[in-house]
């Protein structure tokens, strides 16, 4: 039995060549994957399909660089997240970031004590995966990347702060925030539907 990388061999050869019907099949068998990596880096579902068009004219005009011996679903992967960074870098409304100055020791306020309380609790939510992409949509830009680098992508902290030109106590901050106002947001329902 092949496995998926031997499948997609002759696809790969295929969108090389530039073959419309490669690329579109590529394009079918990565969509609702790619599309749900989209979703989460958004605040909306045209958002989405526009990061996931330009990602995917990213992956065809960069299909030679791909290296064979990897994943072909996690290059394109790849190709979305960052696809998905660099559009909220180009947006007016772009991060919002933290300053480099700050801290996550700053950030030590009357919060603290609410996200220490949500955190011992231990609830049984009855989430479906449609309330949490709702939920995620309504963080700001900075908190949504954060957390999705570091919970989806698995980076670290340091590795997030060079990708988005933040320091380590920024990215750590943002991610404590968008796990607080996610937390609050599902346990509530509040701006759920």
């Amino acid at each position: 039995m092949e496995s998926p990388e031997q499948a997609y061999t002759s696809l790969i050869e295929g969108c090389l060549k530039e073959d419309p019907r490669a690329q579109e099949r590529v394009y079918e068998l990565f969509y609702g994957k790619m599309m749900a990596v989209c979703l989460r880096y958004t605040k909306n579902t045209d958002q989405a399909k526009d990061i996931l068009q330009d990602g995917f004219i990213k992956v065809f005009k960069g299909i030679d660089k791909f290296n064979q011996d990897g994943s072909f679903e996690g290059w394109i992967r790849r190709i979305m997240v960052n696809t998905a960074i660099d559009h909220f870098r180009r947006s007016k409304n772009s991060y919002l970031l933290l300053g480099e100055e700050r801290s996550i020791e700053d950030f030590v306020d009357a919060d603290a004590e609410d996200i220490r309380a949500e955190e011992d609790t231990d609830d049984q939510l009855d989430l479906k995966p449609a309330d949490i992409i709702n939920a995620m949509q309504k963080l700001t830009p900075a908190y949504r990347t954060v957390f999705n680098l570091y919970v989806f992508e698995e980076l670290t902290h340091k590795e997030i702060a060079e990708m988005l030109g933040i320091n380590v106590g920024t990215s750590k901050s943002n991610l404590a925030k968008a796990k607080h106002n996610l937390r609050k947001m599902l346990t509530t329902g509040h701006q759920l539907h």
